[in-house]
């Protein structure tokens, strides 16, 4: 199916989070830090930094289509299903990740700005982009097509 939008943001903030997470247990710990149980909690951090490395969106012309990193937790939208489409942002203390929000469902690798979706039941939640403007004419425009 033919892409209207795509674009894949790099999760430079929570990188650098797990990144100093990493090196200070290894530092705080020394060789205390071979230890097995240690080794399953430096692997689990590894593995966040791998499954949240990126976030891409995608708008097709029937569907908005968002995943984190390597494409393991993705998510499809019906643009059918969206009534709403507005540009937010998103206060500090929401953090980072896959998470609930007063507003929904947040999905952010980087930064505060973020684009809130309406969904046709009342529920919303937000997309987390670097190009909040560019993501809400994408998603505006394909739903103006499909009306």
């Amino acid at each position: 199916m033919r892409k209207v939008y795509s674009h894949k943001q790099p999760g430079a903030a929570i990188l650098w989070f797990i990144g100093l997470a990493l090196v200070g247990l290894l530092i705080l710990l020394g060789p205390a830090a071979a230890h097995p149980a240690l080794l399953v909690v430096l692997g689990f951090l590894v593995l966040l930094a791998v499954m949240f490395s990126s976030l891409t969106v995608e708008v097709t012309a029937s569907s908005l289509v968002f995943w984190f990193g390597p494409g393991v937790l993705r998510k499809q939208v019906p643009l059918a299903e969206i009534t709403g489409v507005e540009v937010v942002r998103n206060p500090w203390y929401w953090g980072l990740g896959w998470r609930l929000t007063p507003r929904g469902m947040l999905y952010n690798v980087s930064g505060l700005d973020a684009v809130e979706i309406t969904r046709r039941d009342g529920s919303r939640f937000r997309l987390g982009t670097d190009q909040p403007e560019r993501l809400a004419r994408a998603l505006s425009e394909a739903l103006e097509r499909l009306r």
